[in-house]
């Protein structure tokens, strides 16, 4: 089997590479001509382009892969940004209709969390999506745009809204990378939120291992969230990481407001996933 990869050098798609490789899968990696990071995974095929000016052998260039795990995404962690729907959208949807055009049977897309908008508690895949912000419009547009097109031109798909994940790699902007400089520094303080809204993390490793046992399921699943379904606050979370790490920092609650594009309190409902990971194992 193929498997081709979109967003590969960035924080989930590195270890969605890992992860492909103690399967043995063959990796296809779309990454942009301008990309100078080294993957090191010695079953990668690198192939060099940019989906927003994709070309028309694009499938014939990426090798004909039997499945496409879709994690590319620009313009983040900017969520309110306009570009999300005015220049992502079109070019994503282009894309991925011209590879299904082309002969694609399967695609994994990363959605988010934040499709559902401001609803609170235990968010299953039943619930209409209600998102406030462009990121999570725009994801959940070309969420629609796929199921018309799955009904025009049918392909599976599966649809992987991703809650709170964590992990080697990720964004310097990131809690916990942000904590860790701020206590190697010897900061006595950490300023944040009051850190008692409640959300859904996982280990970024854990939310590979899900990618690629949905991919490898080769199933027409729809929208499954990739989550852990146990509510943690936000302040418990980062006390957790200061014990772990034996940091002297204290937290300065309050400091900042909450968010105002998400609730305060919600995390996924597991069930669906844990039902297709079984099937899968």
């Amino acid at each position: 089997m193929k498997v081709a990869v979109t967003g590969a050098t960035g924080f989930i798609g590195r270890h969605v590479l890992a992860e492909l490789e103690t399967r043995s899968v063959e990796s296809i990696v779309l990454v942009r001509p301008s990309t100078v990071k080294t993957l090191g995974h010695s079953r990668c095929s690198i192939v060099q382009f940019d989906l927003h000016n994709a070309p028309p052998n694009a499938f014939e260039l990426m090798g004909r892969p039997d499945v496409l795990i879709h994690l590319a995404w620009s313009g983040l962690p900017n969520y309110k940004s306009l570009h999300h729907f005015e220049q992502e959208l079109p070019a994503q949807y282009r894309f991925l209709k011209s590879l299904v055009e082309s002969g694609l049977q399967t695609i994994v897309v990363a959605g988010t969390c934040f499709e559902y908008g401001m609803q609170s508690g235990s968010l299953s895949e039943g619930f209409t999506a209600h998102p406030n912000n462009p990121y999570g419009f725009a994801k959940d547009a070309l969420r629609c745009q796929l199921e018309y097109l799955k009904a025009a031109r049918p392909f599976q798909l599966a649809w992987a809204r991703l809650f709170y994940l964590y992990g080697e790699g990720q964004s310097e902007s990131s809690l916990l990378p942000q904590l860790r400089r701020a206590a190697e520094r010897g900061d006595q303080l950490f300023n944040m939120s009051g850190g008692e809204q409640l959300r859904d993390y996982l280990p970024v490793a854990e939310a590979a291992r899900h990618l690629v046992s949905l991919a490898l399921a080769e199933k027409d699943i729809g929208v499954v969230n990739v989550c852990s379904g146990i509510p943690i606050s936000v302040r418990k979370l980062m006390e957790g990481w200061i014990k772990e790490n034996g940091w002297s920092i204290r937290l300065n609650l309050g400091y900042y407001p909450y968010p105002d594009y998400e609730p305060m309190a919600f995390w996924g409902d597991p069930q669906k996933l844990s039902s297709l990971i079984g099937e899968a194992t």
